[in-house]
């Protein structure tokens, strides 16, 4: 069977050239039968590895907000397929209807029975639509507070995956009471009595993001970004002009190296050489490891320790050295639950 074509980037252009090179070169070797191919297949697969390590080495801002948007990136069904078994969706906010930009149910998160909770862009025309490209409706964040309401009732650990460019901006959606939805589904991660864990794994677009992401230990993907806006509705806003989005992408601080600095992030979970979406099950893995050790950590807490924990790391954020805070500790995340 015939792999799929590889979706490269503009800035991977160079290592595009290369890459389609050594499978012209493949092909033709394995047609002919001819082995003196071989030294120059190996020398140019060298010479893409060494390309791609110095290019992901040194990516900007702007870089990382496509690698974060890359089509071929691990979704949210792609995350439960792997970390998950028995997963039930649970579907509908028992108000409105159901949101298929925002997906859930209860789970086996590695034979724990869990909640997970996440946006699902699609990958097909057809997906995309189907799941509105991940951007939820009123109803998608008051079902997502349904489920968190199951999850503190039987006392479940609720795990997040954030990919969304931000809440539905249409005018159904306002009328349905929009931020309302959000301000809601924040809240009640903060009053969670279970143990949260939230992960940025793509797009992590403002108020649309931080409604299932107010979590008491927030991951992101080595490749993803979190902001309160788009980088080119920065631009718009800013200068008037969208195509401007690289320096906005600059000037917000919004990838994970920046926010792990600046505190808003707790754990930046490595990817492969090239992004997640070069080999999506190792970096699904390794997310997994994460959320387990954290999930194992946090499991140590009362619930009312993981609410005052919770509620403090938000406010840390941004808290001047004159200031002080009162945290209550998590144990070591690779200490044994």
């Amino acid at each position: 069977m015939k792999a799929a074509k590889r979706h490269y980037l503009d800035f991977e252009k160079p290592i595009a050239e290369i890459e389609e090179k050594v499978e012209e070169l493949s092909l033709l070797a394995q047609k002919s039968g001819a082995a003196s191919m071989a030294d120059e297949i190996s020398r140019l697969k060298k010479k893409a590895g060494t390309e791609l390590k110095s290019l992901y080495g040194n990516l900007d801002a702007w870089q990382k907000t496509q690698v974060a948007r890359h089509p071929d990136r691990p979704h949210f069904r792609d995350f439960v397929d792997t970390l998950t078994t028995d997963f039930v969706e649970l579907s509908g906010d028992r108000k409105f209807g159901e949101d298929s930009a925002l997906l859930g149910g209860v789970c086996r998160f590695r034979g724990r029975p869990a909640l997970i909770i996440g946006h699902e862009k699609g990958r097909t025309t057809a997906e995309r639509v189907e799941h509105n490209f991940g951007l939820a409706r009123p109803e998608g964040y008051r079902k997502a507070v349904r489920l968190m309401d199951l999850a503190d009732r039987f006392n479940l650990p609720v795990i997040t995956l954030v990919d969304t460019a931000g809440a539905f901006p249409g005018a159904g959606a306002e009328e349905r009471g929009q931020g309302e939805a959000i301000a809601r589904s924040t809240e009640r991660c903060l009053t969670l009595g279970v143990p949260m864990v939230a992960a940025i794994v793509g797009e992590g677009g403002s108020g649309g993001a931080l409604a299932i992401a107010a979590g008491n230990a927030i991951l992101m993907m080595e490749h993803a970004i979190y902001s309160v806006i788009s980088p080119e509705g920065a631009a718009s806003i800013l200068w008037r002009d969208s195509s401007r989005a690289r320096d906005a992408a600059e000037a917000m601080k919004i990838t994970a190296q920046h926010l792990r600095t600046f505190g808003v992030v707790d754990e930046i979970i490595a990817e492969p050489l090239g992004g997640a979406h070069r080999d999506a099950k190792t970096a699904i893995n390794s997310l997994g490891d994460a959320i387990e050790a954290q999930i194992n950590a946090l499991s140590k807490l009362s619930p009312e320790e993981l609410r005052i924990h919770r509620r403090e790391r938000f406010y840390a954020i941004g808290r001047t050295l004159n200031e002080s805070a009162v945290i209550i500790p998590i144990p070591a995340a690779n200490a044994n639950a």
